[in-house]
């Protein structure tokens, strides 16, 4: 697996790079590394190599990779970065320590309450629809304007930010348009939001545009295939 550390080194450094010539440091951008198309073993290979926090876009596929004997000894943190459905809150908040994709105010009360009664905070995002496209989850900017004025009615989640993802067009252009909407989405709300709700994290950007998301302001991006490149992959399952 000496590929996976590879391919780390290398997108560490293009997001340090990334962040010098935007006038930031680097320190500001963390790298959740993506594992959702590979098993438990190259996904612990990835740890190894450096990588703490590891996301996941489905529940089950993180719950089996966090129970894997493979992390046994490992100082991982995971991330839930896909849709979440109600029903598979509670084994998912035991199990993360930052929700990326909360898209309603009933799935945020449900995680509240999945929290309160593992005796947890759950730090969480709050997923924006900036694309407009009809596939994707997410709050609209306007409802989120009027939803996050009451966000201490939920006491035991911490909402540190904003989620989205760029257009499917692949336009590095549009995919700018879309984060620069968020981050000055979220320079709005932070006038709004409750005494103690501060929304600095931006998780934006993912392979094919982290760089453009990074000189937009994003301090947590979602990498995955530029992880995964050369390497050999055993299947899934």
């Amino acid at each position: 697996m000496d590929q996976v550390a590879k391919n780390l080194a290398e997108v560490l450094e293009r997001i340090a790079d990334a962040a010098s010539a935007a006038g930031r440091d680097p320190s500001e951008v963390t790298l959740v590394g993506v594992t959702k198309y590979v098993g438990a073993a190259p996904a612990a290979e990835l740890a190894k190599a450096g990588c703490r926090y590891l996301g996941e876009n489905r529940p089950q596929q993180l719950w089996d990779k966090a129970d894997d004997p493979a992390f046994a000894s490992l100082d991982v943190d995971w991330h839930m970065i896909g849709h979440l459905q109600r029903n598979k809150v509670p084994r998912t908040v035991a199990l993360s320590s930052l929700i990326h994709s909360v898209d309603s105010e009933r799935l945020l009360a449900a995680i509240d309450k999945a929290a309160a009664e593992l005796g947890k905070r759950q730090p969480v995002l709050l997923e924006v629809n900036c694309s407009g496209d009809s596939s994707k989850h997410g709050f609209t900017a306007d409802a989120l304007k009027e939803f996050v004025p009451k966000l201490d009615e939920f006491p035991t989640v911490d909402v540190l930010g904003l989620m989205t993802i760029a257009s499917g067009d692949r336009q590095l252009s549009t995919a700018a348009d879309n984060f620069r909407e968020l981050r000055t989405l979220r320079d709005e709300l932070q006038q709004v939001a409750p005494q103690g709700v501060e929304l600095w994290e931006l998780s934006m950007g993912m392979s094919g545009d982290f760089e453009i998301a990074i000189a937009e302001g994003a301090t947590l991006v979602r990498v995955g295939s530029a992880l995964w490149q050369g390497v050999d992959l055993p299947p899934m399952g």
